[in-house]
């Protein structure tokens, strides 16, 4: 599906520009940065005066092992626009982003990674879009340095799959960082859903959305935070949190194998011998039986899994402390 790009932008934006200053909140998400959280303030502090607008600084501590914590203390103690938020143990990335928004009470709202392969300079462009009407801007990769082939082209084929997957419009090539005008911020903290994804969820709510392109940059320190199993995890979660066409996939699989199977009965009703070609294939019938049925019941169980976490009513996250 194509991105959900603005429609008719010039004439929406000269109806809806935004007054100035107004507050912009910044969300950032930590988890183990502790190489690089301090450069990563600097950056951010290095762009305020351009921003045009008042600032605050929204760091929410996944339940850190590293020394993290306390350099955000430490930040915070020296700076009135910083909030900390020490989550009780580490609740993950999409939890820690929730907390962040729902705490952020800017006009606008950026949700960007502690570990600067996000430009912090982007913001910038991110404004200007929001200025003219856009209620949310969205950073498009047009490169990824420092990344391996595998890792580029996994993530290009699963972007392009999962958009598909949706019945609304998901734009490729894109990931967190972002900025949210606040009703689309009120609109998704709104939502009773206890397990997010984010990226699913501001495209789901509608408004008015348009690219910023920009190239994203190595980490400046620090190792990535997922693992394979992470990123497979995360993958399931965005599939089955915002999609029903899995268990439609089921379907389609079912009158494959139907038609597999009736052929075999047809071929083996009519011919007028029997070897060990037949065996092997009546063998290989049944194997796909089994693992279409074995797959549709997965299928199944991980959206009753989620069903049952929904139901449980438990909240994203737990704030330990907030600090300023």
């Amino acid at each position: 599906m194509s991105d959900p790009e603005c429609r008719d932008s010039a004439t929406y934006a000269q109806s809806t520009e935004r007054p100035s200053p107004g507050l912009l909140s910044i969300v950032i998400p930590c988890y183990n940065e502790e190489a690089v959280i301090e450069a990563t303030h600097a950056r951010i502090c290095s762009i305020a005066p351009r921003l045009g607008m008042e600032m605050e600084i929204i760091y929410i501590d996944d339940g850190s092992k590293d020394n993290t914590l306390e350099k955000l203390k430490h930040l915070a103690s020296g700076d009135a626009r910083i909030v900390v938020l020490e989550l009780s143990r580490n609740f993950g990335q999409q939890a820690a982003m929730s907390a962040g928004l729902e705490t952020a009470q800017g006009d606008a709202v950026v949700i960007i990674d502690a570990d600067l392969q996000d430009p912090p300079e982007v913001i910038l462009e991110m404004i200007a879009k929001w200025r003219t009407g856009i209620d949310v801007a969205y950073g498009r990769r047009k490169s990824r340095d420092g990344e391996s082939v595998f890792k580029l082209v996994s993530a290009s084929i699963f972007y392009r799959f999962f958009a598909a997957m949706m019945p609304y419009s998901v734009p490729v090539d894109t990931g967190d960082f972002k900025l949210c005008d606040r009703a689309v911020v009120d609109t998704v903290c709104g939502l009773p859903e206890k397990r997010r994804y984010l990226r699913s969820l501001v495209p789901w709510a509608g408004f008015h959305h348009a690219p910023v392109d920009y190239d994203r940059d190595a980490r400046t320190a620090g190792e990535t935070k997922y693992s394979v199993f992470n990123l497979l995890s995360l993958a399931a979660d965005a599939l089955l949190l915002s999609s029903d066409k899995p268990v439609r996939i089921i379907w389609l699989l079912a009158i494959l194998f139907a038609f597999i199977g009736a052929s075999g009965l047809a071929v083996s009703l009519t011919s007028s011998t029997q070897t060990q070609t037949g065996v092997s294939a009546i063998i290989a019938v049944v194997g796909l039986f089994s693992a279409a049925q074995t797959t549709g019941i997965a299928i199944i169980g991980e959206y009753v899994v989620r069903c049952y976490r929904e139901a449980q009513g438990r909240p994203p996250f737990i704030i330990r402390r907030k600090i300023n």
